[in-house]
């Protein structure tokens, strides 16, 4: 019997961990078949900030100062807002994956404060969240792509190339984590190669001329803060990637807080020095109408026009990079929540250390996503499900941090550390009200019909949940 307010007695928080910080057999979860150790590999502390460093900068990089230049500089400041809401959320994560180190993250941390249906909504909206953001990159890349090899004259040629570039990180996933990290981290090392060259040289090249106004629509400062803020949202998203993948990182205890908030201020800064250099490289009025405002920055402080080769070259590699280890944490959430019968158990399959079914279903649903994109000719359509990828990541970053307040005020000592007990509090309420922020800058439109998908996944909940109590045995 489940009382409210605690956690159900099969939950995976409950689980005995070993020194190591992985989970312990136990009659509701059996410990795991040892996997082929020559492809599944536990990440270390470089891979795993590599993993939020490389979910969080994707492609959206090399747009973001055109995306904000019509705002002025006042843009800055949001960065600033958005990056201590994004640290404080990294935080929380961190706090919540010491006391359950285990793969699933957001969807582990909700289930054990708040029960069953919790746990299914966090990991419902991030299943939700990953997929639909895998064709999002798929597509965008394709534009990158364009400039290297002519893709773009038809659509059909078009939607092939999304499809192996979506495609190709899903057989790295499949090869197994060792390979999957090895993906990660070369390809983060390779994108902030040119990303540093701007964000680092364009200060020697910098000319406070080409800044532009500070407001240029004249209106309040808060709300031009706020209209910027809406548009850098979705480029902070993915800083719960350690911590969805904690089973696969050594000592997540001590590893995960640290990657999540390492990678999370690396990303913040390599954004904001980006923009500022760019900003002050290229004339305002030239960057507002810019396409490729990095290749611009290049071309600013080389002279030449071969910056858009470069350019065009680290964003495709940005977002493979991105694109593998979306599709790693696509999967984890499911595996996690198949385990405790609240996703089919087909989702609990493992080989090579990576849960194959879950990367398969996925990368059909992005693929089967991707061709109506292309195939309806409309990119509306696309980008309000782009944005419904905003509103459905912020459902597991609320539970996740309402897991922790939860936690807070419970009065647990063996849950809490007193010493750290109002600088926690603090964090939480940071990270609770940047969370409502993203579902503010979401939009009414992405909102509705993000509802609408959590909606679906009560009726998938509703056949999980009375399955899983038909197995239960008798007296439970």
């Amino acid at each position: 019997m489940h009382v409210p307010g605690t956690a159900p007695q099969s939950a995976p928080a409950l689980q005995e961990t070993s020194p190591s910080g992985s989970p312990a057999a136990s009659p509701d979860h059996p410990a795991p078949a040892a996997p082929d150790s020559r492809h599944a590999r536990r990440f270390g502390l470089p891979v795993a900030t590599a993993l939020v460093m490389g979910n969080i900068i994707g492609g959206g990089i090399f747009l973001l100062p055109a995306s904000v230049a019509p705002y002025g500089t006042v843009s800055l400041l949001a960065f600033g807002v958005l990056t201590v809401g994004a640290i404080a959320l990294a935080l929380v994560f961190g706090r919540l994956a010491e006391r359950t180190p285990l793969t699933g993250g957001p969807y582990v941390y909700a289930r054990e404060a708040f029960g069953d249906f919790a746990g299914f909504l966090a990991a419902w909206a991030y299943w939700i969240t990953t997929w639909v953001s895998n064709a999002a990159l798929a597509v965008a890349a394709v534009g990158y792509l364009d400039v290297l090899i002519p893709v773009n004259q038809h659509w059909w040629t078009a939607c092939l190339a999304a499809l192996v570039l979506g495609w190709l990180p899903a057989l790295a996933n499949f090869a197994g984590t060792r390979y999957v990290g090895a993906v990660q981290l070369v390809s983060t090392v390779l994108k902030f190669l040119p990303l540093l060259l701007v964000a680092v040289g364009g200060l020697f090249f910098f000319d406070a001329r080409n800044l532009g106004p500070f407001n240029p629509g004249g209106g309040s400062p808060v709300g031009a803060v706020s209209a910027s803020a809406a548009i850098l949202l979705f480029s902070y998203l993915g800083v719960e990637s350690a911590a969805v993948s904690a089973g696969e990182v050594k000592n997540p205890r001590r590893n995960v807080g640290r990657a999540t908030v390492i990678g999370t201020a690396g990303a913040a800064l390599v954004y904001l020095l980006g923009t500022v250099s760019v900003f002050g490289t290229v004339a305002h009025d030239r960057l507002v109408e810019s396409t490729a405002p990095f290749s611009d920055a290049v071309n600013a402080m080389f002279g030449g026009s071969w910056g858009g080769w470069a350019v065009a070259l680290a964003a495709l590699i940005s977002m493979t990079g991105c694109l593998n280890g979306w599709t790693l944490l696509s999967a984890q959430t499911p595996y996690a929540a198949a385990q405790d019968g609240l996703f089919p158990a087909v989702f609990a399959r493992k080989r090579r250390g990576v849960p194959t079914v879950g990367v398969a279903v996925t990368v059909v649903l992005a693929s089967l996503l991707t061709v109506y994109n292309y195939a309806s000719g409309s990119g509306k359509v696309f980008e309000v499900l782009v944005l419904i990828t905003t509103f459905t990541a912020t459902v597991p970053y609320l539970l996740a941090t309402a897991a922790q307040i939860f936690h807070l005020v419970s009065g647990r000592r063996d849950r809490v550390d007193g010493r750290r007990l109002v600088r926690d509090a603090v964090v939480a309420v940071i990270a609770a009200a940047f969370s409502l922020w993203l579902v503010a800058g979401a939009g009414y439109a992405a909102v509705y019909q993000g509802v609408l998908f959590l909606f679906a996944g009560v009726l998938v909940y509703a056949v999980m949940a009375a399955r899983k109590r038909a197995s239960a045995p008798a007296g439970d």
